[in-house]
């Protein structure tokens, strides 16, 4: 970085397009900056967007929460009904193809990672996920603790939107493939 930047702005720009958490090591090497400094500002955003930071802050609708080894924004608990909501009745635009794609994948083989996806899929997934995230149609279940992975799984509103009470009342995947492939269902399993 060749410009000297305001730390709490350039880590609060970086969080805003972040959609995996980044770790202190990433966000100082991104940023040209000490770990210790990096640190220290991310723990003041974090107390700043929950409240407590000195001066009176106001509690934020979203907090910097550290998981799986790195810093991520989040929208609190509290406000999940809200954001739902708000995705499901201002955004009902269908799905594109890669969307429903993925969605299947992840609804027949969860908990699935992201990586894991796109080894399926044979293309980048990023985007299509964080589509279907804040749509609400899938969710972080779980995080690998060594690698840090996060896996998707399906959401209520999915069952929902698909009219069905469990995912087992899905079809089975080997009448809808062209060949008809016995035993193919058994991999999903």
């Amino acid at each position: 970085m060749t410009t000297e930047v305001d730390l709490e702005r350039a880590l609060e720009a970086i969080f805003t397009v972040a959609d995996e958490p980044q770790s202190l090591m990433t966000l100082a090497t991104a940023l040209a900056r000490p770990v210790a400094a990096v640190r220290q500002t991310v723990e003041r955003l974090a107390a700043d967007y929950d409240g407590e930071a000195p001066g009176g802050s106001v509690r934020r609708g979203f907090e910097l929460r550290e998981v799986a080894g790195g810093w991520r924004l989040y929208v609190r608990g509290e406000y999940d009904a809200v954001v739902r909501d708000f995705v499901v009745t201002e955004n009902p635009s269908k799905l594109s193809q890669a969307a429903l794609e993925t969605l299947s994948v992840i609804a027949y083989k969860q908990p699935i990672t992201r990586s894991a996806i796109a080894s399926i899929r044979a293309v980048n997934v990023d985007s299509v996920v964080r589509t279907l995230l804040g749509r609400g149609l899938i969710t972080e279940v779980s995080t690998d603790g060594e690698t840090g992975a996060i896996y998707y799984g399906t959401t209520d509103l999915l069952l929902t939107q698909l009219g069905i009470n469990t995912l087992d009342e899905l079809p089975k995947i080997s009448p809808l493939l062209a060949d008809g492939a016995e035993g193919f269902d058994d991999q999903f399993q």
